[in-house]
């Protein structure tokens, strides 16, 4: 007799096999040479190559993404970058709603872990505002970049070029299909247009905020009092890293990247490439010409990213923010950690040092290995590596010529930077038991 097998994942782990999953199944069908514009077969770890950076939402390419790929490989793309932007468990539960199937209580843990909520209660209402939100911002991000695209290279070419920008923008993917104006060109032939340069920063920023800032804006409008404590920490780090990444990049390429620039499109660069590595990986100037102190401040944002909960990657702009409060209190020897009249748990501190540490290891580690790989310079391949496991898609143009093994790494970059170091690690470590059992403390010295 034949027994039955039940293998029952936990919340993380059903996450973290989904995303593998739908990469998989992005990398068969990006092998076929209906996917190719020339015709023929792509190599699988090329495909799995392409297919991990849209689902992760990265943006590192090996080819042009307009001279390697047909329209229908072109819309597997787009159909990865969304998936992964906002979540194919979003995306799953919007179908049960439109079926009309209840969502259960199961399905209800699997959303509050995909979308980076923090309470179980009306996680259904704010996947919809989710969908509907990302729905709108897309196209109206579509309407705005199509008044520049359709005059330029026709109405449906136009239309698609301008849907096609707008999802990888919100999504913070930095995929382009601007190839036929230059091999790898991003968005640098629209250097000086301030509704293309404006309406991806805009994209960027909305997409990076996170789903549960718009929700406490939707609810509660501009009355920032009433937001709850992450959306404040949220927006107030958000507004200060734009602001002084804007400052220091004008000052770092005024007579550098952005010198081919009038006054005026000088500034707009300059906001546009504080605003790209958190973490969208568009650009609007070359990146390989970037002063040593401009290439370091992009580097520092890329680390940096967006928010939790959000398209987003990198250590998120919560940890940062716990981290540097946690610094001012120990500083200042005040006992508890406090910001905006609330106090933040010793637990979520922990947490954060934890994923910091954690974040900067395997930077370090991913560095060292493809320094003793690769004949690139420490700059070249840490910008490289940070863009990876950001999830930010910059590059100063070294990933299509890393070999194998360096692949392999990036590939496992972008999905720990997607999926989440300590999601990974609790999906791989599974339960583990903590006996009620209390040492006795010793001190040590630190610092």
């Amino acid at each position: 007799m034949i027994k039955k097998i039940n293998i029952k994942f936990s919340y993380t782990q059903t996450i973290a096999f989904g995303f593998v999953v739908l990469i998989l199944v992005g990398a068969l069908i990006l092998c076929l040479p209906i996917s190719s514009r020339s015709g023929e077969w792509t190599s699988l770890p090329d495909t799995l190559f392409t297919a991990t950076s849209a689902t992760c939402v990265t943006g590192l390419v090996l080819y042009d993404t307009y001279m390697q790929w047909s329209i229908v490989g072109q819309l597997v793309i787009l159909f990865l970058i969304q998936m992964g932007g906002i979540g194919f468990m979003t995306v799953i539960t919007m179908f049960s709603i439109f079926m009309k199937r209840r969502i259960g209580l199961h399905e209800r843990q699997l959303l509050v872990q995909s979308a980076g909520t923090l309470r179980l209660s009306g996680v259904v209402r704010l996947i919809k505002r989710i969908v509907i939100g990302s729905v709108f911002f897309e196209l109206s991000g579509a309407a705005l970049l199509a008044t520049r695209f359709c005059p330029q290279m026709g109405f449906w070419r136009g239309i698609y070029n301008a849907i096609f920008h707008s999802v990888s923008a919100f999504c913070n993917a930095g995929f382009d299909i601007m190839g036929k104006y230059g091999q790898f060109s991003s968005l640098t032939s629209y250097a000086g247009d301030p509704v293309v340069s404006l309406t991806i920063s805009m994209l960027i920023v909305i997409g990076g905020i996170g789903f549960i800032v718009w929700d406490d804006i939707a609810k509660h409008k501009l009355r920032f009092r009433e937001y709850t404590l992450h959306s404040k920490i949220v927006l107030t780090v958000t507004a200060i890293l734009i602001g002084a990444g804007w400052l220091l990049f004008y000052i770092f390429e005024a007579r550098g990247v952005l010198s081919g620039l009038s006054g005026a499109d000088k500034v707009i660069a300059a906001l546009f490439q504080s605003i790209t590595p958190r973490t969208a990986g568009f650009n609007i100037v070359d990146m390989e010409g970037l002063s040593e102190s401009g290439s370091f401040l992009t580097i520092i944002l890329m680390f940096i990213g967006g928010s939790s909960g959000s398209t987003a990657g990198g250590i998120k702009t919560t940890t940062l923010a716990v981290l540097f409060l946690n610094v001012f209190a120990s500083s200042r020897k005040i006992r508890h950690v406090k910001v905006y009249k609330r106090s933040i748990e010793d637990k979520l501190i922990r947490e954060a040092g934890a994923f910091f540490t954690v974040y900067l290891a395997t930077v370090t580690a991913a560095t060292m290995l493809l320094c003793a790989l690769e004949p690139f310079s420490l700059k070249q391949i840490l910008f490289e590596v940070v863009s990876a496991i950001g999830t930010v898609g910059l590059t100063v143009g070294i990933t299509p010529y890393i070999g194998t093994v360096s692949k392999v790494v990036i590939i496992l970059l972008m999905f720990v930077g997607r999926v989440g170091w300590l999601t990974l690690v609790f999906a791989l470590a599974g339960k583990h038991f903590d006996p009620p059992l209390e040492r006795v403390p010793e001190k040590i010295l630190i610092g």
